[in-house]
C-alpha cells in the first residue's frame, strides 16, 4: 500500500459483483498496515490477522510450467475495450486488457510504484521549479503489434485525448492529464518530456494504459475503433479472437514479446451471469473467477474440488449510488433522507457474513478505514435516522398518502437497477426496499441483463438507485477523482458526466480535488483529500458502504495468479506449478 503522499490519477474500475473494476480509491504505504485491524472486527466478523495485502501464491518462473490453458470468468461480456473510454472503465476489460496493453509504471503488494521496464527505463522529476517536469526514459524494444515502436508520440497523443480539452472524447477521467502542460520530444523518439501547468503528485499514474497514437488521434478512433475489436497490443499477450455466442475472449502468448516469455500458450476469459460462474467453477469447466462479497458462493467454490479461494485486502468498495438527474432524486434533501433510511450496518452485516471479513463501515470516499489518512466524514447522512429521514421529506414537499409520499400527484417511486443473476445486488435492494418503504419511499426493482447494465443503464443515466464496487488503485484522490467530478459540455453543449455515475458534483468538488492532486506534503495532502470527501458526503452521491474484500476462486496449483490487493500482476508469470 501506497505511501500517502500519493493522491491519486485515474477513472475507477467498475465492477457488477464488487469484483475487480477500473481504477479506483486508494492506498497506503506498506509501513501504515494492510487490512483492517482487530479494533475493528465486529460481530465476530473474521480475522484481520488473517487478511493478507495480497494472495497470489508467488512462484519463481523456474517453478512455473511453460504452457498451458486458463480458463477465466467473467461477469461480463464487454463492448468496448478502450479501457479509458467511459463505457471501457470496467473491471473486465481491465482483466483481459493488462496482458495485452503497456502501463508505464506498475505497484508492488505495498503500493510502491516502479517503473515497469518491459516499457520504461526510467521515470523521475527532472525539474520542479519553476514548474515540474518528468523526464521519461522508454524502452527501445517495446513495439505494438503492427510493428510500429512505442515512442514520445503515443504518449502525446493520450494526452490529448484524455486533458479535457475537447469533450467529445468521451473519457473516463482527465485527472493529472487536465494538469499537463505540453508532453515533447526528448532527446531522441525514446524520450518523453511532460512539463506541468501546477504540480501533479500523481504523475505515476499516467499512461497507464497507454494505447497508440492511432487510437487517440481523433473522437471518432478513440470512441468507435475498440468496440467489439482489440486493433493492436503490446504485451506478453496478442489478442485472437471473439465468440460473441459463447461470450468468450482468447489471447494467446506473443512469441514477438520482448521481455520474458509467457508461461501460458493461452488464455480464454468466458463471460457467464454472475450466479452461474460458480456453478462452472465448481464444475472443472473454469480455473477462476472473482467470488466477490457473496458468502454462498464463498462456501460452494471453496468447497469445490482441488480450488481454493485467495483473499486480500485492497482499496475497493461496495456502495450505493444516486442518480442525481433523476426527477425525484434531484433534491439534495430527498437523497439525503434515503441515505439516512437506509441502515448501512444491516447490510454490511448481510452482505459479508461468512466471509472471514471485518464489518466495519466505511464514511470516507478516498481512505479505507485502515489508513493513516482516514476520517469519517459522513456527518449525519451516514447516521441511519429514519424519523429524520421523514422530517427532511416532509419538508421537501413529499407528504404520506397511505403508505408512500405524494407530491404535486405524483408518487415517491424510486427504480432500483440491478444486474439480473447477481444475488448480492438482490439481496441489498430488497433490504433497502424494506427500510425505505418504512418511510414512505417505495423502491421498484428491476433486473437487467449484466452485459447491458453499465453501457445501457448506469452509464446513460437510466436509473434512480444502483450498487456496485469501485476497485482502486494506489493513488486515492486520483483514482477516484473521476466519480466525483462535475460535468463538461461537449461540441454540442450538452453535458458529459464521465465517470461520474450519480451525476452530481460542483465546481467547489472539483476545486478540492485539484487542490488534493496537487499537495506534495503528505499531511496536506490528507487534510485537503478529508475536505473533498466532505464535500462528497453533503452532496450525497455515492453512499459508501465497506471495504470490499477481494476474495477469488483459483486452481489450487495455479501461480502469481490469485487476489492481488495493490499488486500489478505479470501475466507472464502466470502459469500452473511443476
Amino acid at each position: 500500500m501506497i505511501s500517502i503522499r500519493r493522491v491519486g490519477a485515474f477513472a475507477t474500475a467498475l465492477t457488477v459483483a464488487g469484483s475487480l473494476a477500473l481504477a479506483g480509491c486508494g492506498g497506503q504505504g506498506g509501513d501504515r498496515g494492510g487490512g483492517p485491524n482487530s479494533d475493528g472486527d465486529e460481530q465476530g466478523a473474521g480475522s484481520a490477522s488473517a487478511v493478507k495485502a495480497y494472495d497470489i501464491n508467488p512462484v519463481s518462473r523456474d517453478g512455473v510450467k511453460d504452457g498451458g490453458l486458463l480458463r477465466w470468468g467473467l461477469n461480463e461480456y464487454p463492448t468496448n475495450w478502450n479501457l479509458n473510454h467511459v463505457d471501457g472503465n470496467l473491471a473486465m476489460v481491465k482483466k483481459v486488457i493488462d496482458g495485452l496493453m503497456p502501463s508505464a509504471f506498475r505497484s508492488n503488494e505495498k503500493g510502491e510504484i516502479s517503473a515497469n521496464a518491459d516499457y520504461l527505463l526510467a521515470g523521475r522529476i527532472t525539474e520542479s521549479n519553476p514548474k515540474q517536469v518528468v523526464t521519461l526514459t522508454l524502452n527501445p524494444k517495446a513495439r505494438w503489434s503492427d510493428g510500429t515502436p512505442i515512442t514520445w508520440e503515443d504518449y502525446r497523443a493520450q494526452w490529448k485525448a484524455l486533458n479535457g480539452a475537447n469533450a467529445d472524447y468521451r473519457v473516463a477521467g482527465t485527472t493529472g492529464y487536465h494538469d499537463i502542460e505540453s508532453v515533447e520530444k526528448g532527446k531522441d523518439v525514446h524520450e518523453v518530456v511532460v512539463t506541468f501547468a501546477k504540480p501533479f503528485g500523481d504523475w505515476q499514474s499516467l499512461f497507464g494504459p497507454l494505447y497508440p497514437r492511432s487510437t487517440n488521434a481523433t473522437a471518432e478512433a478513440f470512441n468507435n475503433a475498440w468496440l467489439n475489436r482489440i486493433p493492436v497490443t503490446a504485451g506478453p499477450f496478442k489478442f485472437v479472437s471473439f465468440d460473441q455466442t459463447a461470450k468468450t475472449i482468447t489471447i494467446a502468448r506473443d512469441e514477438r514479446w520482448w521481455g520474458d516469455r509467457a508461461k501460458l500458450d493461452k488464455i480464454i476469459y468466458r463471460a457467464l451471469e454472475s450466479d452461474a460462474l460458480v456453478g462452472a467453477f465448481s464444475n472443472g469447466e473454469l480455473d477462476t473467477f472473482d467470488v466477490g462479497p457473496s458468502a454462498p458462493d464463498y462456501a460452494r467454490a471453496k468447497s469445490s474440488q482441488g480450488a481454493i479461494i485467495r483473499q486480500a485486502a485492497g482499496p475497493d468498495f461496495r456502495h450505493f449510488t444516486m442518480n442525481g438527474e433523476s426527477e425525484q432524486l434531484s433534491d439534495v434533501n430527498v437523497r439525503r433522507a434515503v441515505a439516512m433510511g437506509v441502515n448501512r450496518q444491516a447490510i454490511a452485516q448481510s452482505d459479508l457474513q461468512g466471509l472471514d471479513w471485518p464489518i466495519v463501515l466505511l464514511n470516507n470516499h478516498f481512505f479505507m478505514n485502515t489508513q493513516d489518512g482516514y476520517r469519517d466524514n459522513a456527518g449525519e447522512t451516514g447516521v441511519y435516522n429514519p424519523e429524520k429521514a421523514k422530517q427532511l421529506l416532509d419538508a421537501a414537499g413529499w407528504k404520506m398518502s397511505g403508505q408512500t409520499r405524494v407530491k404535486n400527484g405524483r408518487e415517491l417511486n424510486l427504480r432500483f437497477v440491478m444486474p439480473s443473476g447477481l444475488q448480492l445486488t438482490k439481496s441489498e435492494a430488497e433490504i433497502a426496499q424494506n427500510m425505505l418503504a418504512q418511510i414512505g419511499v417505495k423502491v421498484t426493482l428491476q433486473a437487467v441483463p449484466s452485459d447491458d447494465y453499465f453501457t445501457k443503464y448506469i452509464i446513460p443515466g437510466n436509473y434512480d438507485i444502483t450498487a456496485f464496487a469501485y476497485v482502486g488503485t494506489p493513488f486515492p484522490v486520483s483514482s477516484g477523482y473521476g466519480q466525483y467530478a462535475n460535468a463538461v459540455r461537449d461540441s454540442k453543449g450538452q453535458p458529459q458526466w464521465n465517470a461520474n455515475l450519480g451525476r452530481i458534483g460542483s465546481p467547489e468538488i472539483n476545486a478540492a480535488m485539484d487542490k488534493a492532486t496537487a499537495d506534495l506534503d503528505g499531511a496536506q495532502a490528507i487534510a485537503d483529500t478529508n475536505a473533498a470527501d466532505k464535500l462528497i458526503w453533503e452532496a450525497v452521491n455515492v453512499v459508501t458502504l465497506y471495504q470490499r474484500p477481494q476474495n477469488v476462486a483459483v486452481n489450487k496449483d495455479i501461480a502469481n495468479y490469485g487476489a492481488r490487493g495493490f499488486y500489478d500482476l505479470k501475466y507472464q508469470d502466470i502459469g500452473f506449478t511443476k
